[in-house]
């Protein structure tokens, strides 16, 4: 059963930093391409970022710079690191794997960036 937890959510005010993880059980974890998505309240959600076996990553055009996806296979756990956080990026972020063709999504984490 595979099962994705995300932690590190939060409030934290504009230009501040934060750092997500997504901690996978129930899968191989180092073969698998992970994705950070995030949706923002009335809005689809949208791709942040992929990191591929390979240590291949892709980054969305608007946290370019910004934010930072990695991966630990020896401790089963992405993260997505977060700087200059912007009220534009308030949204809950979700954790994905896809498994042989089948996606598997965390519950998320609330991100909220406000003075």
């Amino acid at each position: 059963q595979v099962q994705l937890v995300e932690s590190g959510g939060g409030l934290v005010q504009p230009g501040g930093s934060l750092r997500l993880s997504c901690s996978a059980s129930g899968i191989i974890f180092r073969i698998h391409a992970l994705g950070w998505y995030r949706q923002a309240p009335g809005k689809e959600r949208e791709l942040v970022a992929n990191i591929y076996s390979t240590l291949t990553t892709n980054y969305a055009e608007s946290v370019k710079g910004r934010f930072t996806i990695s991966r630990d296979n020896a401790k089963n756990t992405m993260y997505l690191q977060m700087n200059s956080l912007k009220p534009e990026d308030t949204a809950i972020y979700y954790c994905k794997v896809n498994k042989f063709g089948v996606e598997y999504w965390g519950q998320g984490t609330q991100v909220t960036v406000s003075s």
